[in-house]
């Protein structure tokens, strides 16, 4: 084993002065004889999330499977105030050659630290470019078209609707996850801009992803008030959602993976972001020396890191022809007959 049990307790009591509350939780995932190692920092809501975090994971365990590579991960509890900390740490560590940071609270940390730090690659999962300050030549921001893929989930949700009335609700009120009620309500409006839109969120930090119960109570909330299908970008808090449309005998649309296993039946469908594959082509890059830093990558609809689901499994709750005319939609927004402005966000 390449790190020490003395250096597993100083990662462990280092990050738990720094935030002053509980214990983090960190863990080591091992592949043996190999020396490539790379740093994880999760977002807020942790793993099992069955969403955002999740994915980022699933993307490391891919890498160590196909390229032999070790990771270790942190998982700060609350608001991830500590972020900072824990990438410091992974910085530190003279055998951790990539750190991962999932999630754009990351984005303003992570181009500090990669400035102080010249010698480490770092990686940035839905990174927020800094006012003024250029992305550092050793970060890669990755980005997903959210919109455009919040724009097809929107068009669906108006082919569906028996109520004429749609939800959404996103995790904390943020300049991304506008991005995803933007795009949802355009999609809706191309399609039938009688059909009305109610929105939600969960709150105005961090731990707006980490809050099922509060997702339940807004989307009860929503499909009391006639919604019969609710588009949630809630992280963790999403998975509320879920059961409230299992409760009110609704649909939802989820964010990030399928969680179609989530509630069988109703679930509409997922606008998906393939975290997991981005996460392992970024280290394949690092593996064969073509990692580039300095900018921004976008994994959009084109080769379908940005996507929907559709199979056999929630093929009747869509239909066939709406299916039809939904790739219809996603092939003119690939060839740029429709526009959708990723920048351009609900005020």
């Amino acid at each position: 084993m390449k790190h020490s049990l003395s250096l597993f307790l100083f990662f462990f009591f280092v990050l738990a002065g720094c935030s002053g509350q509980k214990k983090e939780e960190i863990a080591r995932e091992h592949s043996s004889g190999s020396k490539r190692q790379i740093g994880l920092v999760f977002d807020v809501g942790g793993r099992g999330d069955k969403s955002f975090n999740d994915s980022a994971y699933n993307g490391l365990e891919m890498a160590k499977a196909k390229h032999g590579v070790n990771f270790i991960y942190i998982e700060p509890h609350g608001e991830g105030a500590d972020r900072e900390a824990a990438l410091r740490t992974m910085a530190v560590d003279p055998d951790i050659g990539l750190i991962v940071g999932v999630g754009m609270l990351f984005s303003e940390d992570m181009t500090a630290i990669a400035s102080e730090f010249p010698d480490k690659k770092f990686v940035c999962i839905d990174y927020i470019p800094q006012p003024k300050v250029a992305v550092p030549a050793n970060l890669q921001g990755i980005v997903f078209e959210e919109k455009k893929g919040s724009f097809l989930a929107g068009a669906l949700a108006a082919m569906v609707t028996k109520t004429k009335t749609v939800g959404f609700i996103g995790g904390m009120e943020s300049s991304v996850i506008k991005k995803f009620e933007t795009g949802f309500i355009d999609g809706v409006r191309s399609i039938n801009p009688a059909v009305r839109v109610i929105s939600g969120y969960i709150g105005m930090t961090g731990s707006a992803f980490a809050d099922p119960a509060k997702g339940r109570e807004l989307a009860l909330g929503q499909y009391g008030r006639g919604a019969d299908i609710i588009y949630q970008a809630a992280g963790a808090s999403g998975l509320g959602v879920i059961e409230a449309a299992r409760e009110s005998k609704a649909l939802v649309i989820c964010t990030d993976r399928d969680q179609e296993a989530e509630a069988p039946g109703f679930v509409l469908s997922s606008m998906t972001k393939a975290v997991d594959r981005a996460v392992l082509k970024t280290v394949e890059t690092v593996l064969d020396g073509s990692f580039k830093g300095g900018h921004v990558s976008v994994f959009g609809l084109a080769d379908r890191y940005t996507d929907y689901v559709y199979n056999d499994k929630n093929a009747s709750l869509i239909g066939r022809k709406n299916h039809q005319q939904l790739e219809e939609i996603r092939n003119k927004i690939v060839a740029g007959k429709i526009v959708v402005d990723e920048t351009a966000v609900v005020q």
